[in-house]
């Protein structure tokens, strides 16, 4: 919960930095698991108690509630006013207009919630704001920026540098963000010379990886986890969204050539009626189980009881769930694509295959279970990327851009 002060300026180093957190990409009531990354970074950095916050994540305006209506109807379901982990949230809704909504999408996101942030920053006194997500959170951010003369600092994380900027209006207005932002943060090297390809000085971007919760995902007993799941034999583990770009249908797939292995797919999205019915085609209705949507707290004792985790994602800019899996002393097959060789640079933590070779998944698998590595050792690979360095990173920064305010750029 951010805390209250006097509008004098702070120590930067002695005072809790009072930040505004901005970003559509938050969990709610109605959506426990969206953008739960960046709630789990935001959580790290407010344990270390030299920041505080006051989370601002607007909702699509949305009015019905009923089931049929699918993802959308989640978004009803979020409170105007939540706490989540001792953070207190707020979900302005902003209007989602159908077709041309993309290109107003900013306009809408600011209007729906100026008037809140202005309420809030007369009694909370924020020192800067955190936006995540450039598009159109982190435009948008900008514009509250100026309207409350606070410095914004922008974390890009993914889509947002490698598709969104492919369209002429949002490039445009995301090129004006990365200008008007005070910094710029990437989960990434491969997303820091995306948006240095988009005009970013270099000296504005700090890549800054997300970390693992090494307390929440840790091993456990695998007999035990492994009989919750009814698993008999070699396993792989699927985790992620259903979307095409996640590649579940690839891993399915190459379960015709792996007939002796089990695959688990935890996840919900639209995809799901088609996977289901490649499942069918296939065969493989014995062999490959659709979990559906889990809570965070129940991914440790899945990853646990899975001998491999699978990503086959065409694009990510920093997948979380590779570390999560490796906490718990699974090792990961992930497609060779920008970000992923950043988390999979050990043996110990799995292989990459090739992302364009319908062959490569079953091969790598093959050859990860001829030697797989001691998960004790995975476990220690993923310990050395817990959450502290990124914290650190985050309050430098955050520090350097407040004094930067105060006595102009060294």
């Amino acid at each position: 919960m951010a805390s209250r002060g006097s509008s004098a300026k702070p120590a930067l180093n002695t005072v809790p930095i009072r930040l505004l957190t901005f970003s559509t990409l938050f969990p709610h009531a109605g959506a426990p698991n969206h953008g739960v990354f960046v709630e789990n970074r935001l959580s790290q950095l407010i344990a270390s108690g030299a920041a505080s916050t006051t989370v601002v994540a607007p909702v699509p305006y949305f009015p019905f509630r009923a089931p049929a209506f699918g993802s959308w109807a989640r978004h009803a379901h979020a409170p105007r006013l939540e706490s989540r982990h001792g953070l207190t949230v707020h979900h302005p809704r902003y209007p989602v207009i159908p077709r041309i909504g993309t290109s107003l999408a900013p306009s809408l996101l600011f209007r729906a919630s100026l008037s809140l942030v202005r309420r809030l920053h007369a009694t909370e006194k924020f020192d800067l704001i955190d936006a995540h997500y450039l598009y159109p959170d982190g435009v948008a951010a900008t514009w509250l920026g100026q309207a409350l003369n606070l410095p914004v600092v922008i974390t890009a994380r993914g889509s947002d540098v490698t598709q969104i900027p492919d369209y002429a209006r949002p490039r445009r207005m995301i090129q004006a963000a990365i200008a008007a932002a005070d910094a710029l943060i990437t989960v990434s090297a491969a997303l820091r010379d995306g948006l240095i390809g988009l005009g970013a000085p270099a000296s504005k971007v700090t890549v800054l990886r997300n970390g693992v919760d090494t307390d929440l995902f840790r091993p456990g007993n695998r007999t035990t986890q492994r009989a919750a799941l009814g698993l008999d034999g070699p396993t792989l583990l699927n985790v992620g969204h259903l979307i095409p770009r996640k590649g579940h249908h690839r891993v399915v797939a190459a379960m015709t050539d792996l007939p002796e292995y089990r695959l688990l797919i935890v996840g919900e999205g639209p995809e799901r009626p088609r996977l289901e019915a490649q499942i069918a085609r296939l065969g493989l209705g014995g062999r490959v189980r659709l979990l559906g949507a889990r809570a965070h707290a129940e991914l440790p004792a899945i990853y646990g009881a899975a001998d491999a985790l699978v990503l086959a994602s065409s694009r990510e800019g920093w997948a979380n769930v590779l570390l999560e899996a490796m906490a718990c002393g699974t090792p990961v097959l992930a497609s060779d694509i920008p970000g992923n060789p950043e988390v999979v640079r050990a043996p110990e933590a799995g292989r990459l295959f090739a992302p364009d070779d319908d062959l490569a998944i079953a091969n790598v698998a093959r050859e990860l279970f001829a030697n797989l590595p001691d998960r004790t050792a995975t476990r220690a690979y993923a310990e050395r990327h817990d959450w502290r360095e990124t914290t650190a990173g985050q309050l430098a920064l955050f520090r350097r851009v407040l004094a930067e305010r105060v006595n102009g750029p060294t």
